[in-house]
């Protein structure tokens, strides 16, 4: 069991439920799953980005991500339907928990100017999204490797039901809000 799991059942857990009046330890909010995004609309043109992308992801998140491809076409962007325009990562359990120690204890400190992140991500449904511009934050990518620097999409699905819910879960596992 990792330490952040540990933590929320022995530390986190109880504040929520007397800040809510849970009468059930199964009513609690969790984190259940995390996803990574990267969208990459320039592979339309270089088709090549897609595979250091899928490299670079692999090495932040530790599982192989799927490659999205394009619903529909769409004259405009030069897009057709079935071409590969990014790729996504769902993490669970023991690698979901590793990568959120990683993301608020490595990652995030090391994003210049940082102040915490924005409220503004919730959802109405208990989920918060996060934006990243850099993903070289990351300490396992070597940035003299990395070609273009890409962002990618973070989504912290919660069973929480509203976002005042959601907000104190995070913020009690150590997520770096900024202030109200």
């Amino acid at each position: 069991m990792s330490w952040l799991k540990q933590y929320y059942e022995e530390e986190v857990m109880p504040q929520l439920m007397e800040k809510f009046g849970y009468t059930n330890r199964l009513e609690v909010p969790r984190l259940e799953k995390i996803v990574l995004n990267m969208g990459l609309g320039e592979a339309v043109q270089n088709p090549k980005i897609i595979d250091q992308a899928v490299e670079e992801l692999a090495i932040i998140s530790g599982q192989r991500p799927s490659i999205r491809r394009a619903r529909k076409s769409i004259a405009a962007f030069k897009l057709r339907e079935g071409m590969p325009i990014g790729v996504m990562v769902t993490l669970r359990r023991q690698r979901m928990y590793d990568f959120f120690t990683r993301l608020v204890n490595v990652a995030l400190p090391r994003v210049r100017d940082f102040r915490g992140v924005p409220t503004r991500g919730f959802d109405g449904r208990g989920n918060y999204t996060l934006g990243i511009t850099d993903h070289t934050i990351f300490p396992e990518v070597d940035p003299n490797k990395v070609e273009k620097i890409k962002g990618m999409n973070i989504t912290f699905v919660t069973s929480a039901e509203t976002d005042e819910e959601a907000f104190e879960l995070l913020k009690l596992l150590g997520m770096p809000f900024k202030r109200r």
